[in-house]
């Protein structure tokens, strides 16, 4: 339908009219809030002055709710602080304090209800509440550079996440400061979010995918938890550029994740494996760094058809973990993969080792089903298997093989000394 100028003239005057007419109201401590935002109009803007301002409180129209510098928001310690259920709200510059503890009820510092769509939490400290914000089926929502703060002197099961996002399309989640309580963002049922430049510490997930469908997580750090980026059940997710310091069990986890482009992360120092892939299929996984882990991977429960090529593993005590009998080639289209422990030439010089690598062997396939014959790892008959193995490939198990290693790593992460 192609609009007349006449009419598109008028609505330009229609809107400039209500921006006119929104107000702006200065809320004082100690005054009561609740009236304040019944009695508001459409757009108007409630800016809380510096000091303590008593919550709960019900926004159910479209404005505002800003905090000068030094303005906190406190519940009483039971229910949300501030409940949403209009469109096109905005919640800003806040310090919010007080939510209670009933997890079934979603006890929040902000909760966003599925008619919230549009809404807006920007630039708050969330202190010391269940869950930080609860995007309750608010779809094309805003949840930016707030600092979240939760609770650790409680059981990880008692606690609840920084960031909920659930059944919530097109929710963005960009710029957050998440520490403490369960997850940092935990998003179940959902599709095309956008998950980007967080930071994540001392959780048990930094991000926790359910059954959550065509989105992006780009850009986010952890640090300290049990599990950076744990991807459960979800397909056609890029996960790329995010970078995993000391995480306490993995890096990256892929379990049932299907279809997804896996590229440009950075894993460092977890404690028992930089990545974790169990029944994930048809995925790429690109230019990754896996450094300075027990297993770099641990690949199983039939994973098939992923693609991985120019991912560097170093240094880690066992670079692959692959349970299964038959033969994986982790070569893509001539390029394979850099590996620290490959004592390798390259007497043509085109970057590519002139043997395969092969990560594993008899013992190794030995040692993962009975641990208790670790104690005979340096033994003569040990030695001589893996011997024979070396001089005669046909004796190697089925297995990971890379046909075209890397003699160097296709990218260096920032910081890194490539030598």
């Amino acid at each position: 339908m192609r609009l007349s100028p006449a009419w598109l003239a008028a609505a330009l005057l229609a809107a400039a009219a209500a921006a006119a007419c929104a107000a702006e109201r200065r809320v004082a401590p100690g005054e009561a809030l609740q009236p304040l935002v019944d009695a508001a109009a459409a757009g108007d803007v409630l800016r809380l002055a510096p000091g303590r301002h008593a919550g709960p409180v019900r926004i159910s129209r479209p404005l505002a709710l800003v905090g000068e510098p030094g303005a906190v928001l406190a519940g009483p310690g039971r229910g949300t602080v501030v409940e949403v259920d209009a469109p096109d709200v905005r919640i800003e510059g806040l310090e919010i304090t007080g939510s209670g503890r009933d997890l079934p009820a979603m006890d929040s510092a902000v909760l966003l209800q599925q008619s919230a769509v549009r809404a807006e939490v920007k630039g708050n400290r969330l202190r010391d509440n269940l869950f930080g914000v609860y995007v309750h089926g608010a779809r094309d929502s805003n949840v930016q550079d707030n600092l979240i703060e939760g609770r650790n002197e409680v059981r990880t099961s008692e606690a609840g996440d920084g960031i909920s996002v659930w059944n919530a399309p097109g929710a963005r989640i960009v710029g957050n400061t998440v520490r403490g309580g369960r997850d940092g963002v935990l998003v179940r049922i959902s599709r095309d979010n956008v998950f980007e430049r967080n930071s994540f510490s001392d959780l048990r997930f930094a991000i926790h995918y359910m059954y959550t469908q065509d989105s992006r997580v780009v850009g986010n750090r952890s640090r300290n938890n049990h599990v950076g980026w744990a991807m459960m059940y979800s397909d056609r997710v890029e996960i790329r550029d995010n970078v995993s310091d000391d995480d306490r069990d993995h890096g990256l986890l892929l379990n049932t994740t299907n279809d997804s482009w896996i590229a440009g992360n950075v894993v460092r120092r977890s404690r028992d494996k930089c990545v974790f892939v169990y029944n994930a299929n048809n995925n790429v996984l690109r230019d990754n760094w896996f450094e300075g882990c027990p297993i770099g991977i641990h690949f199983t429960a039939g994973s098939e058809g992923n693609a991985m090529s120019g991912n560097a593993f170093v240094a880690n005590r066992l670079q692959v973990k692959y349970v299964g009998t038959r033969y994986v080639d982790w070569a893509h289209d001539g390029r394979g993969n850099y590996w620290s422990d490959n004592p390798a030439y390259d007497l043509d010089g085109d970057g590519i080792a002139d043997r395969p690598y092969r990560p594993n062997d008899v013992m190794d396939q030995l040692l993962w089903t009975l641990p208790g014959a670790k104690a005979l790892v340096n033994s003569p008959a040990v030695q001589m298997v893996r011997w024979a193995q070396a001089r005669f490939p046909a004796l190697y198990p089925g297995g990971v093989i890379d046909s075209a290693p890397l003699m160097q790593p296709a990218r260096v992460p920032p910081g890194r000394d490539p030598s």
